[in-house]
């Protein structure tokens, strides 16, 4: 992302205009300094899309009812956290022929509010959720111009592309996550006579407002630093806003920050705090234990005076010490969620998943048995780690024992351990066993459903007594430790079928949680996002949009891990100039999936044939919709020049 500057607000006179239009219909060029330069970009833009200033929107897509339902689904923390803000701008612009509107990242508007007259209008010209205002499709418009340039935007009037939607003043401002990506923008839209210059100023701090919303969740385990050059700006919609992992490492900021604290987005994930603010970490560690303090004074790296708070929950404050005394770094790609809510960390908009996550936080500290259940690959052990990191035992062991794929003639002495020539091969030590490994920390039996029905009837044992006694005989040793338990199969059947204990069954189902499979969560956009940015924290990546819609419809058998799996293949194929994972960089056996008449959901659009295939189609495309201007199909397709020249050439064999 960039920092652009923004529409200036003023529209422009209408001699200058009219003449500008005219200029625009009849050579296709219009002379500099008649209208705003970045409304004269984007009508360029506007037209290299193929687009006609006194003709239709060709073929413009709108999504069915389903569809957008889905997309609703996708987006659902954006929409979420922009809803109150929308119903606030809604009500400060009531009775003012105009509508408030959401979209995503691609363009479709997602939601809409306001005055019923005016909406009737903008009806007509497909200004409602479901419709896609992209440049690509309107020409230039608020909010597609908005998105294509990164900053806040007004088009007023005529400066709309198509002269259809001249009746219109519209005001956008783009949304960002706290990583600097694009998640949506914010629009106001009214008849032009009512036009009015501070509804600039209005949308741009609506803005600002949904990116506090979405920091404020996405960053609610971290160390969080709020910033402004005066006290009395701390806890703001002007303030700066930093997240820190337990390192001091950057992990999230807003725009506010990084131009106070002098930095890039590319400091994300790169860079220290030490790096922007000359005070030590664990004296911003020590400040956010102090409860409702006020700001602090400190100085940036260049010396600039600045006003702090640091805030954190009060269990990332303890679990923190360790690391501020261990500062050392893990690589980049390595970093793990902060140890006191990293079950927090683990919610990205699904509203299943986030259920789950609250229920396990009221037992964490209780004596009652997790029983995790759902697909394989839904991140059942993931959700182990976090929910051991998060309880009071955290710097106990986490020992973890699949129960399927241990032989059955071993796992009694996995499991139990064993004394010095119990059997066959036994080691001259003996061996403690797994249960006892976990004394003071969390056994986690994956797969339980797996387990023979004569270790079920030891592990019984074990938890009705707290002690266990090893292979071979001996004094039986107490035991204590927090257990978990997960398993694909649904118990109560295999209960049913004489395969599993009723009174283990019993034992184990404390507290029974259903992670949701991939297919089934409201949270896509946000798990790739989030799963991207640990694979590459070196720079923003995202999904083409044909290939991300291609992705959300799948049905992803492998779940989490298959997800995870794909996108570290995309990643590694990546070039070095390329922000946008398209479908060259995905998995041969996941493009076969995805192409039609495959098993399970077909896919959007993706053409037959082998991966060159593909290549060859889309390179040919867009170079031939560009008219053989390969500056422009480089920009369209996200790559460069350089490797534009590449594809060409393996594509069409040129030398």
């Amino acid at each position: 992302m960039t920092l652009t500057t923004p529409h200036s607000g003023s529209p422009t006179p209408g001699p200058a205009l009219k003449l500008a239009r005219q200029q625009l219909q009849d050579q296709g060029l219009v002379q500099t300094g008649l209208i705003n330069e970045r409304v004269n970009q984007s009508w360029q833009r506007s037209l290299s899309h193929g687009l006609v200033p006194a003709g239709r929107p060709p073929g413009a897509p709108h999504a069915s009812a389903p569809q957008l339902a889905r997309a609703l689904e996708q987006h659902q923390a954006l929409v979420a956290h922009a809803r109150p803000v929308m119903e606030f701008l809604a009500e400060q612009t009531r009775d003012t022929d105009s509508m408030v509107i959401l979209a995503d990242a691609q363009g479709m508007l997602l939601q809409a509010l306001g005055d019923a007259p005016f909406l009737d209008r903008a009806q007509r010209v497909a200004l409602r959720p479901g419709a896609n205002w992209h440049e690509q499709w309107r020409g230039t418009n608020a909010i597609g111009t908005a998105l294509a340039d990164g900053a806040p935007t007004v088009v007023h009037g005529g400066e709309h592309f198509l002269a259809r939607n001249g009746f219109l003043t519209c005001t956008a401002a783009p949304i960002f996550d706290p990583a600097g990506r694009t998640v949506g923008a914010l629009d106001i839209s009214g008849d032009h006579r009512s036009y009015h210059r501070h509804t600039l100023g209005l949308v741009r701090t609506a803005a600002n407002m949904i990116e506090h919303r979405l920091f404020e969740h996405q960053h609610a385990g971290h160390l969080k630093l709020r910033l402004h050059a005066q006290a009395e700006g701390i806890a703001t919609v002007a303030e700066g806003l930093v997240a820190l992992d337990d390192s001091g490492r950057l992990v999230g900021a807003n725009r506010q920050a990084l131009l106070l604290l002098g930095l890039p987005w590319t400091a994300l994930h790169s860079s220290a705090i030490e790096r922007a603010l000359q005070t030590p970490l664990a004296t911003l560690w020590a400040w956010a234990r102090q409860d409702g303090m006020a700001p602090r004074r400190v100085l940036s790296a260049e010396g600039k005076v600045l006003w702090v708070r640091a805030e954190a929950l009060r269990s990332v404050c303890v679990n923190a010490q360790r690391a501020v005394a261990d500062p050392a770094p893990l690589p980049a790609t390595h970093q793990p969620p902060t140890p006191q809510d990293a079950l927090v960390a683990l919610g990205t908009g699904d509203a299943t998943l986030q259920a789950a996550i609250e229920r396990a936080r009221r037992v964490i500290d209780k004596p009652i048995a997790i029983l995790l259940q759902g697909e394989s690959g839904v991140g059942k052990e993931v959700f182990v780690r976090a929910l051991h990191a998060s309880a009071r035992t955290h710097s106990g062991p986490l020992v973890a024992v699949n129960c399927a794929a241990i032989p059955e003639s071993l796992i009694e002495a996995e499991l139990f351990g064993y004394k010095s020539g119990a059997f066959t091969g036994a080691s001259r030590e003996g061996a403690p066993g797994r249960i006892r490994e976990a004394h003071g920390g969390t056994l986690f039996l994956d797969e339980i459903g797996d387990m023979p029905l004569a270790m079920q009837a030891r592990l019984l044992r074990v938890l009705q007594e707290r002690q266990v006694t090893p292979l071979g005989g001996g004094q039986p040793v107490a035991v204590s430790f927090r257990l978990v338990c997960a398993t694909h199969r649904q118990l109560r059947a295999e209960m049913q079928a004489g395969r599993f204990r009723e009174d283990l069954y019993y034992r184990l189902n404390g507290l029974t949680l259903n992670l949701p499979a991939l297919r089934e969560r409201q949270d896509f956009d946000a798990l790739v996002a989030l799963m991207l940015s640990r694979l590459c924290p070196q720079r923003p990546l995202g999904l083409a949009p044909n290939v991300n819609a291609a992705l959300a419809a799948y049905r992803w058998p492998g779940n989490l891990r298959q997800l995870h799996n794909a996108l570290q293949t995309a990643c590694a194929l990546l070039g070095d100039d390329e922000a946008e994972l398209s479908w060259s960089h995905l998995p041969e056996d996941l493009l076969d999936e995805l192409r039609p008449g495959a098993t399970g959901p077909a896919s959007t659009a993706l053409p037959q044939g082998g991966l060159r295939e593909q290549a060859r189609n889309t390179v040919q495309q867009v170079v031939q919709d560009c008219g053989g201007n390969l500056s422009e199909a480089a920009r369209q397709l996200g790559i460069s020049r350089t490797t534009l020249y590449k594809q060409m050439g393996r594509c069409f064999c040129i030398s």
